[in-house]
């Protein structure tokens, strides 16, 4: 494994943390979570389009893959992580601004642990079957835990309890999109096909989704001014990217322990700074204890 793998890992969790807490305050302005999926996915399938002007070697390997999907070489369920992505890009947009990115992430979290175990147990990921160990599986419970204690404070908003769960469904799609993203790059040759084909299946989704929306409740409200509501999409990018090609030489739950040590990271210093209010002691304990289950989960202990 390369020395450089977990550090980057680490930093592509922070900036999934800045693209929940921005895509959240792009769906505040709209007024509408779905529309600002829809623009964040999107603007990131642009950003994508527009680099492969510039990778001639990635278009060729892109439509070889394409062939492969079309005769059956290559799997085509395999090639749908993008609504991982979207689930996760949807639940920012309509759960932070309630619940605040730690708990967020936090939430996230449990889908995220459970998912990556049974990928890298089950052989979906790239790197085969990854054999359970004891201390993987005390790292889940932890991760669990971290949850429960989280949450034990109470949340005060009137949300209905399909959006509150809605982070953890989102970190079960995650855990499913780092496994088969991987296998797209490790098929494909390279981990940028694995990123544009989520991208167009995440917009695609996203797309119906919010035309879905504006058509039963109405249009959003006017796009704001202010430029930095749109990065999202290109902090998405990075992200996703960093996340299929480390997939292959750390494994699913390695890969996901340390995202979610940046997650955490980012995500109380950035409620620190934009909604101290969102904050509780028991947030604060619970994400001091999913860092602790990532450190127990990414360990090496002998095989059983």
């Amino acid at each position: 494994m390369p020395r450089w793998a977990l550090p980057a890992a680490v930093a592509g969790g922070v900036l999934g943390a800045i693209q929940s807490r921005v895509n959240a305050d792009l769906a505040a302005a709209l007024d509408d979570g779905f529309v600002a999926a829809a623009i964040s996915f999107g603007s990131g399938l642009v950003l994508i389009l527009v680099l492969l002007v510039f990778l001639p070697r990635v278009r060729t390997l892109a439509r070889a893959f394409v062939g492969d999907l079309r005769s059956g070489a290559f799997p085509w369920y395999l090639a749908l992580g993008g609504l991982g992505g979207a689930s996760f890009v949807l639940g920012q947009g309509l759960t932070v601004g309630l619940v605040g990115v730690a708990l967020f992430i936090v939430c996230v979290v449990a889908g995220q642990t459970v998912t990556g175990l049974v990928v890298d147990r089950t052989g979906l990921g790239p790197g085969g079957v990854r054999h359970l160990t004891p201390t993987r599986l005390v790292g889940a419970l932890l991760m669990v835990a971290s949850v429960a204690l989280a949450m034990s404070g109470g949340i005060a908003t009137d949300a209905p309890w399909y959006l509150l769960a809605l982070p953890m469904v989102a970190g079960v799609a995650v855990g499913l999109q780092q496994g088969v993203n991987g296998r797209v790059s490790q098929h494909s040759g390279h981990f940028v096909v694995a990123t544009l084909g989520n991208f167009v299946v995440g917009t695609t989704a996203l797309v119906i989704a919010a035309l879905v929306h504006v058509a039963v409740v109405g249009a959003p409200q006017p796009p704001p001014a202010n430029p930095l509501l749109y990065i999202g999409g290109a902090l998405g990018v990075a992200f996703i990217a960093l996340a299929a090609h480390l997939a292959v030489p750390l494994g699913v739950l390695t890969l996901a322990m340390s995202t979610i040590a940046g997650q955490i990271i980012g995500s109380v210093v950035i409620d620190a700074i934009a909604a101290p209010g969102h904050l509780t002691p028991f947030t604060i304990a619970g994400t001091v204890l999913t860092l602790v289950a990532a450190g127990v989960t990414a360990s090496r202990p002998r095989r059983v």
